[in-house]
């Protein structure tokens, strides 16, 4: 991305990630309002996004844009709580109510973007009805995106899960399972170079796109947008709500600008929720 400083995180031989928070920098006095806003984001689509808004509509505003992109999910809630950036741009409201909840930390939303409906996507088969018996299917393994990846092929009858399962679904949940799927458990940003070693997998629509899959074109099941909770949004930590800098930025990530771009940059891959 241009004029964006990016943060990567090593990826382990089992599949964890490391924090990598000291990339991040000591944590910063967010009170101070008069410097840049530094704003954490994946790189696909959070920060092409954040940087259409920094290169053609910051400067009308007077808002002083730092986009700084994180590969993984998990650095970017850390580095929003101890300051080191001053808000994020990756999650849903699931997501970081498990988070907070998780990490007694006090992160909150302060507005909706767009929507990134999760696929199930294969190499092996063109149709969700051709899985054989006994493929096996990855799964990202985040308590909250594993549990969505489960309702996903719930819904399109591939599998039964229990009745008032929430977000804290996991396989073992599962009470109907007529092709005997077998589920690989991966970091979510694992999931698509998983493709070539099963049959198929449930891939995060950031992730799908940074791997040049279109997933209003490619996924052989893919998430209704209709009343969808994943919605992904701007964060910040509880008390810089008010920051005027985050106001700027809120109201043009929901302009009509920012809504073109979306729907003539991703073509359906990607949904404006405003």
């Amino acid at each position: 991305m241009r004029n964006t400083a990016k943060i990567t995180t090593a990826v382990l031989a089992a599949g964890a990630l490391t924090l990598g928070l000291s990339a991040c920098g000591a944590g910063k006095d967010t009170s101070d309002t008069s410097g840049p806003l530094i704003v954490a984001a994946s790189p696909v689509p959070h920060a092409e996004i954040l940087n259409y808004v920094k290169d053609n509509l910051a400067k009308k505003e007077g808002l002083d844009l730092e986009v700084k992109e994180f590969t993984d999910y998990t650095s970017q809630n850390p580095a929003t709580q101890d300051g080191s950036v001053g808000a994020n741009y990756f999650q849903n409201k699931p997501y970081l109510d498990d988070y907070n909840k998780k990490n007694g930390t006090d992160i909150v939303p302060v507005v909706t973007v767009h929507l990134e409906p999760l696929g199930l996507y294969s190499h092996q088969v063109e149709k969700a009805d051709d899985l054989k018996s006994g493929a096996t299917v990855a799964i990202p393994n985040d308590t909250v995106n594993e549990a969505r990846a489960l309702k996903l092929l719930a819904a399109d009858g591939l599998i039964a899960l229990k009745a008032g399962v929430g977000n804290e679904a996991t396989p073992s949940d599962i009470t109907e399972n007529p092709r005997n799927l077998k589920f690989k458990e991966l970091e979510a940003a694992q999931t698509p170079r998983s493709l070539d070693d099963v049959d198929a997998a449930v891939i995060n629509g950031n992730y799908a796109i940074e791997s040049d899959l279109k997933p209003s074109e490619d996924a052989l099941v893919l998430e209704s947008p209709e009343n969808n909770p994943y919605g992904n949004f701007l964060a910040v930590k509880k008390g810089n709500e008010d920051d005027p800098r985050v106001k700027k930025l809120a109201k043009l990530l929901t302009s009509p600008e920012v809504k073109k771009f979306i729907q003539d940059e991703y073509a359906g891959s990607v949904l404006a929720s405003f």
